[in-house]
């Protein structure tokens, strides 16, 4: 008989690869791969989002470069200013996949049924946006599950309409 997972994930919705130079990064994978054409933005992280990193209040600024391949997009983070998970890996691993993002429903329920599994928030903020007219309320909570699955960081992402 299966165990009751502790939370159950919704559907992939990205993958984030870091890089040097997310312009540059996006050339490459839609020349190679055709995957794009990619839309680039830069993000501003900071008491307005919520940020925090490793617990505490922050500030960072990223590009990122954006573009879907089916229902799942490829999404290019450059670290402009700041500490981030991006800039940890950037150090330790040099540039490639940092994490995988899942969609979920009540965040903050499934980042609470995590920590009794060692799975912390090392990463946390959220924004308002407008996409074709409708407003959404954006969270997203990286957790420390590099520490525990071989390096890879595990996003959760929670979109709910205004």
């Amino acid at each position: 008989m299966a165990e009751t997972p502790v939370v159950e994930l919704g559907p992939i919705s990205h993958v984030g690869i870091v890089v040097e130079d997310c312009e540059k990064a996006a050339a490459w994978w839609h020349r190679t791969f055709g995957i794009g054409p990619f839309s680039t933005d830069v993000y501003t992280l900071n008491e307005s989002t919520k940020f925090r990193f490793k617990g505490e209040p922050a500030e960072a600024r990223m590009k990122a470069s954006i573009a879907y391949s089916g229902k799942v997009f490829v999404e290019l983070v450059e670290v402009l200013e700041g500490e981030s998970p991006h800039t940890d890996f950037l150090r330790e691993h040099g540039e490639g996949l940092q994490h995988i993002a899942f969609s979920v429903e009540k965040i903050g329920d499934v980042v609470s049924k995590l920590a009794a599994e060692g799975l912390e928030p090392i990463l946390e903020y959220e924004f308002e946006t407008e996409q074709a007219g409708r407003s959404f309320c954006v969270k997203e909570v990286y957790l420390n599950s590099a520490e525990h699955i071989g390096g890879t960081t595990l996003q959760l992402i929670e979109i709910v309409p205004l």
